[in-house]
């Protein structure tokens, strides 16, 4: 990509028009083939978040952009499924009359299935694009229906999509052990003890962010992610055989991963599998696509499920990457400074758009000469569209920010040394007093979960009512998870961890990174998000505790917008944390702006 391209596209992607003639084209197809229907998620062979433009059938079939979805069709009838995220991005985009919207989380394809799939009927899948776990649940529901699944050797939508994208090929590339603080070889040999240990021969990853941090390799084969698309086995004694199209490979590369990772085609993986016949393989079946089992189990392998063993020890950072994350969030937070500057004003003056202030925030980015991309679609929502937690303006959504409106940008950078997810919200003029009450209550509750004591065995799920009491108290609330996982230049969303309602069993641990984002939509008028990440703290002594207690260090840095604080509802310690936050923010990145920005920083960082 050129420097000077940008990173983010603001074209509307979906044509609803588009929809008929594609559903037809597939219903032909699967007539061919003797099915009756056939599942569509969103998903690729490796079963990550993201996915390359090759993979998006979901997309192509149905017009729905969303990041998460599903849809099935069957002869007479079609469903798409979305969470809360896109209830109303779904309606806008694909053609209701042909699919039907649904919720992915009450219902799913599987509640859909078990009361629409006739009876006697042949529905198809494509065993690399569904989980182990996720078939398993969906086979339950078509059986009670009276239907049978039907794996499919090729994925009928690529036989009728003409115009579908080859395979990416970005060159795979090494992450330096300047910014890993582990060598590839010791993480070898650290997780193949782990597997050992689980009484396994080998493991299967699957997933892009384990393969890559694994190996010490990125690339970029999806969207704001530095990816690179592979399959790998890694061995007990530490040897990994890895499967990366030789296009993407480079001298350079093949001299960093050394003798003990075998480089294969990945058309090889599939007779790899057939390879382990009588070994005890460790395949994770929330994150595995069924095709493995089926694989495996017919070569006479003994498949061992369980946690994919890269992913917690990935989620626990080191001290390397800790400071890597410091630093890109001072270099990302006065970029960052320097654009609420320039919203300031700009803003009143009555022309900035929301695509206008999102081109910005990139543009002072790439001026810090270390972005390597942004690492998701930037969400710059004015009024009503900051009440849509993931909305994405286009050009034909976007719209002007007004005076007297709120303003909400969430946003992050990919630079080599660390990933950064923010979000501000800001006032345009003058706030009303039920702004100011609920933005006051949003920053309550991160200040609680910013500030809180935990011990050790605590889960996010169990952290996650501090951030949502201040709005509880008034019987308010918000509807999506109040923290998630972030990589380390890796995928700006990562797990195990979590803060959220969701009963997630994995435990905070130490060097884990999170964010720390509650917030409220008032439907129609606006949204409120105040948004750092937050690292997970070492063990220590509390003066006369009986317990070891872990607390959470804010990394992000970038000023909080007091004229939307009502100081009345703070208490003595809330505003104590909120005029240190400011003045730790004001002192750090004092130096690294301009003199304007430094000016407008005093003021906005001025004590409550």
């Amino acid at each position: 990509m050129d420097k000077n391209t940008p990173f983010q596209s603001f074209d509307d992607q979906s044509d609803a028009a588009t929809v008929a003639p594609r559903l037809a084209s597939l219903r032909t197809e699967l007539a061919k083939r003797g099915l009756d229907g056939f599942l569509v998620p969103r998903a690729d062979e490796h079963q990550g978040e993201y996915v390359p433009k090759r993979a998006e059938r979901l997309g192509w079939l149905t017009a729905f952009t969303g990041s998460a979805g599903s849809a099935v069709v069957l002869t007479d009838k079609a469903a798409i499924f979305v969470d809360g995220r896109y209830t109303l991005q779904v309606r806008q985009q694909t053609d209701t009359k042909l699919f039907d919207p649904r919720d992915l989380v009450t219902e799913g394809m599987a509640g859909w299935l078990e009361t629409n799939a006739p009876k006697g009927a042949r529905i198809g899948y494509d065993p690399w694009l569904h989980t182990i776990a996720g078939l398993d649940m969906l086979r339950i529901a078509v059986d009670r229906a009276g239907a049978t699944l039907v794996p499919c050797p090729t994925n009928p939508i690529d036989a009728v999509w003409t115009d579908q994208p080859g395979p990416p090929l970005a060159k795979a590339v090494p992450h330096a052990f300047a910014l890993a603080g582990e060598s590839a070889e010791s993480k070898r040999t650290r997780i193949a003890e782990d597997v050992k240990r689980l009484g396994a021969d080998a493991a299967v990853i699957t997933l892009p962010d384990s393969i890559c941090w694994l190996l010490n390799i990125r690339g970029g084969d999806v969207p704001h992610t530095p990816f690179t698309l592979a399959f790998a086995i890694l061995n007990a004694d530490g040897s990994t055989d890895l499967f990366l199209d030789s296009r993407k490979t480079s001298p350079e590369l093949v001299q960093h991963l050394g003798n003990a990772v075998r480089m294969h085609e990945p058309k090889d993986f599939p007779p790899a599998l057939d390879a382990l016949k009588g070994k005890s393989v460790l395949v994770d079946p929330t994150m595995g696509a069924a095709a493995l089992l089926d694989r495996l189990m017919a070569a006479g392998a003994k498949v061992k499920r369980g946690s994919d063993p890269c992913q917690l020890p990935k989620a626990c950072k080191n001290r390397v990457e800790i400071e890597g994350m410091r630093k890109a969030h001072i270099r990302d937070g006065a970029a960052l400074t320097r654009f609420l500057a320039w919203v300031a004003r700009e803003a009143p003056k009555g022309h900035l758009t929301e695509i206008e202030a999102a081109e910005a925030l990139e543009g002072y980015r790439r001026q810090t000469g270390s972005l390597s991309d942004l690492s998701f679609d930037s969400i710059s929502g004015a009024a009503p569209h900051a009440a849509i937690p993931h909305y994405r303006v286009s050009r034909s959504s976007n719209r002007k920010i007004n005076r007297n409106e709120i303003f909400l940008i969430d946003s992050g950078g990919q630079y080599p040394d660390g990933t950064t997810d923010v979000t501000r919200t800001m006032i345009v003029g003058e706030p009303t007093a039920e702004m100011k009450d609920r933005f006051t209550r949003v920053l309550k509750g991160h200040i609680a979960l910013a500030t809180v004591r935990f011990p050790e065995g605590t889960t996010g799920a169990a952290l996650d009512a501090f951030a949502r009491k201040p709005l509880w108290d008034a019987g308010l609330d918000y509807d999506h998870g109040t923290g998630h996982g972030v990589g380390s230049y890796l995928s700006v969303h990562e797990g195990p961890q979590n803060i959220s309602k969701k009963p997630i069993q994995q435990t905070l641990k130490p060097g884990m990174i999170c964010s720390n984002e509650p917030g409220y939509y008032k439907a129609n008028e606006y949204g409120i998000r105040i948004e750092n990440l937050i690292v997970v703290s070492d063990y220590e002594e509390v003066k006369g505790g009986d317990r070891k207690m872990m607390s959470f260090e804010t990394i992000t840095l970038a000023p909080i917008d007091v004229d939307l604080v009502e100081p009345k509802l703070l208490t003595a310690e809330e505003r104590e944390w909120l005029n240190a936050y400011h003045a730790r923010v004001r002192e750090t990145l004092s130096p690294l702006v301009d003199a304007e920005t430094r000016s407008w920083l005093e003021h906005a960082t001025r004590a409550v």
